[in-house]
């Protein structure tokens, strides 16, 4: 008999989480089944016994899949299953991994793998938001040394009100939408994007969130304390020399602290750097140093070097650089950089450098997701290309890696909401970096609004973006906040964040929070000298080009957008599609028509005005309503004994009869001289009620005779002449 133990959590707003082991997968360290209404993931997490030989960091590996039959649905493609992770279930992925792996103990370094696994879903309640506190359940329950547990939540701001965990309903309606990752005690990780607020209204939300957290992490413990995996496994993964750590400790930090504050650059404290480790094992030159012998020698630098940083910074307030804490590096930019392409910029800070390319398209362009729960289209694409050039390094480029899916996700948030509305075209963001040191996801906002406002793209406000950095030492008390952070800032800081937004407040944000016991105070004045960061940076954007273009550059394809009645879809289409097959052929356009809430829209992209106007003029013909004295130019389609059938509008025939052609009696229709493919214009007189038929005049637009005494339109209806006396029989 199975009893499995099981942890409810109250929301509190009728929704209830509930976390159950022992029942799934128990053959995993850790296995806990998570419900919420009709959503239900299984998290998974297994634990090599022994770390691998020469391992010096924690090989973490958190995997989110989402089923499809979770929704009822089939996986699309030729194999009819699920394949490589979407760039959904990569960032879901991130997400998790960003939380958890601070938290494992600094010497433990054995293989860990988290598996996440969406099972079911009823579309409402967003599963990503739950990923977290599943895989750190799974985590609790297991004997895995961690030092949580820990939650994640979404937390959205709705009509001015907060809430944990909104739907997919919901969150269409939120100007804050952000991922909050926490301990019992501390906030981890931060991420998402805002309808420019203030640092204020974020902060606010970053603490609701906390609130929710608290309680989930409370239950956690109570299921580990249940299950009774309190104490964690003993291990032993590090083999240290005391001896050697001080001797290099004792040899080397005056002369890496030397270089720390010399304010090189890059390469040149890279190699000075590199010299002096390089002079210590050369006093080893005489005996066989050993594989061990030499990890160790590069771990025990590595931390001198970051205590060297670290002090240099908190004690005398100078940077690898030479820079002040607040100082942003030496910015410049060009736009319309590259002429190929319908927009593009290059951005330049310090030694980090982002290439921006815009590409324009039509509706054929746009991007299908067909993820288990969003099958939307996608018209704003931005796409982040990290090569190994950047950063000098000499390897083959492989693909799209994790890293370019989460750092240009990050731009994408920044730059969206920052688009114009009812923009006809798709838009196409390539981001390649050039050179890095320091945040090129940043570079990479800026350069991207830098070739939006090139390309003539009228967007409400430019975006800029900064990273940001923390050193601190006794749980805050000491600490500094950088602006601007270098690739070495990163690495060894406490804690990164990257902020961009306009002017007016915040579009996008990510944080990562690598230590314990930082106070929202320090939160609240990093952000505080983000903003000034960031409104500098913007202030350069807008001495390259202070505004959008006002126009498209030639050779971008022109488009015009037309709405019609939902009932005229069909006209335009036409049977098996003829009608608008043959538009396209006719004029040379692209023309693409879709039924949006009821009414539709047609798109009509061409390289020239004229070939649009020619489009435009065909469905205009054909969405138009017949309108009885109106005058208009048609196409004789065939002629009959007692008269011609003539196209005035698109697809709309109506019968030029044989005795209004001309105000001459015509005694055979081949007196008129019209034959089939003449253009004319005619009058419609008539649109019979029962029928629907069109009765067309050419005569009455034709000079009157002499000889008639009285207009054509004066006469009398035969039903309006007087009353005679009937004739005697």
């Amino acid at each position: 008999m199975i009893n499995p133990i099981v942890k409810k959590i109250d929301l509190g707003d009728g929704r209830v989480i509930t976390l159950e082991t022992g029942k799934l997968a128990k053959q995993a360290d850790g296995s806990v089944e998570l419900r919420m209404n009709d959503t239900m993931m299984l998290a998974t997490v297994c634990a090599a016994k022994d770390a691998a030989p020469g391992t010096d960091f924690m090989p973490l590996q958190v995997e989110y899949k989402e089923k499809y039959s979770a929704f009822g649905r089939f996986p699309g493609g030729f194999t009819r299953r699920e394949g490589r992770a979407s760039d959904y279930e990569i960032l879901t992925s991130r997400l998790v991994d960003r939380v958890l792996r601070p938290l494992f103990p600094d010497d433990y370094h054995a293989e860990v793998f988290v598996n996440i696994v969406l099972f079911s879903t009823d579309g409402r309640d967003i599963p990503d938001a739950l990923a977290g506190l599943a895989a750190s359940a799974a985590l609790a329950v297991s004997t895995i040394p961690f030092n949580g547990p820990i939650a994640e939540v979404r937390v959205a701001r709705i009509d001015g009100q907060l809430k944990i965990n909104p739907t997919f309903e919901e969150l269409g309606k939120a100007d804050i939408d952000i991922m909050v990752g926490a301990t019992i005690d501390n906030i981890m990780m931060v991420e998402g994007e805002m309808k420019e607020v203030s640092e204020a209204e974020m902060l606010e939300a970053i603490k609701f969130a906390h609130e929710t957290i608290k309680g989930m992490c409370r239950a956690q413990i109570e299921l580990m304390e249940e299950v009774g995996t309190s104490v964690k496994r003993e291990y032993c993964h590090e083999e240290n020399d005391e001896a050697l750590r001080e001797d290099i400790k004792t040899k080397l930090y005056d002369k890496v602290y030397a270089v720390a504050r010399s304010g090189q650059g890059k390469q040149e404290r890279s190699e000075a750097f590199e010299a002096i480790v390089e002079e210590y094992r050369a006093q080893f030159a005489g005996e066989e140093l050993t594989d061990e012998k030499k990890a160790l020698i590069g771990k025990y630098y590595h931390d001198v070097e970051k205590e060297a940083m670290r002090r240099c910074i908190l004690d005398e307030g100078i940077r690898l650089d030479g820079r002040k804490t607040s100082e942003i590096r030496p910015i410049w930019s060009e736009v319309n950089y590259v002429p190929g392409p319908h927009g593009s910029a290059v951005f330049t800070r310090g030694e980090t450098q982002a290439l921006a390319t815009v590409t324009l398209g039509t509706k054929l362009d746009e991007k299908i997701v067909d993820d288990v729960l969003d099958t939307e289209k996608e018209r704003f694409l931005l796409h982040y290309n990290f090569p190994p050039y950047a950063t000098g390094e000499a390897r083959p480029q492989r693909g799209v890696g994790r890293r370019e899916v989460g750092h240009g996700n990050l731009a994408h948030r920044a730059l969206k909401s920052m688009l114009p509305e009812d923009f006809p075209y798709t838009i196409r963001i390539v981001s390649d970096i050039l050179e890095s040191n320091g945040s090129s996801s940043m570079a990479t906002v800026c350069s991207g609004t830098l070739a939006l406002m090139d390309a003539g793209v009228q967007i409400k406000k430019p975006v800029s973006g900064i990273a940001m950095g923390l050193i601190s030492e006794n749980k805050g008390t000491k600490y500094a906040v950088l602006s601007d952070i270098l690739g070495d800032e990163d690495h060894l800081g406490d804690m990164d964040f990257k902020v961009t937004g306009t002017r007016d407040g915040i579009t996008a944000t990510q944080m990562d929070i690598k230590v314990d016991g930082l106070s929202y105070e320090i939160l609240e004045n990093a952000l505080a000298q983000a903003k000034q960061g960031r409104e500098h940076i913007l202030g350069k954007l807008l001495e390259t080009i202070p505004e959008p273009r006002p126009d498209f550059k030639p050779h971008v394809p022109r488009i015009e957008v037309m709405i019609i009645a939902k009932e005229f879809i069909g006209a335009v289409i036409g049977p098996g599609g003829k009608i608008i097959q043959a538009m396209q052929e006719e004029t040379g356009t692209t023309i693409t028509i879709e039924e949006i809430e009821g009414i539709g829209r047609i798109e009509v992209s061409a390289p020239n005005r004229s070939a649009i106007d020619a489009a435009m003029a065909k469905i205009s013909g054909i969405v138009a309503v017949p309108e009885v004295n109106e005058i208009y130019e048609g196409k004789v389609r065939s002629v009959m004994p007692y008269g011609a059938f003539v196209e005035f509008l698109p697809g709309k025939d109506g019968l030029l009869h044989i005795s209004e052609i001309d105000w001459k009696r015509l005694e055979t229709i081949e007196e008129s001289g019209l034959k089939e493919g003449d253009i004319i214009e005619v009058k419609l007189v008539d649109i019979d009620p029962k029928t629907g038929k069109f009765k067309l005049s050419r005569k009455v637009l034709l000079p009157r005779p002499e000889r008639e005494d009285r207009p054509y339109e004066a006469r009398p209806n035969r039903d309006d002449r007087p009353n005679r006396p009937e004739k005697r029989r």
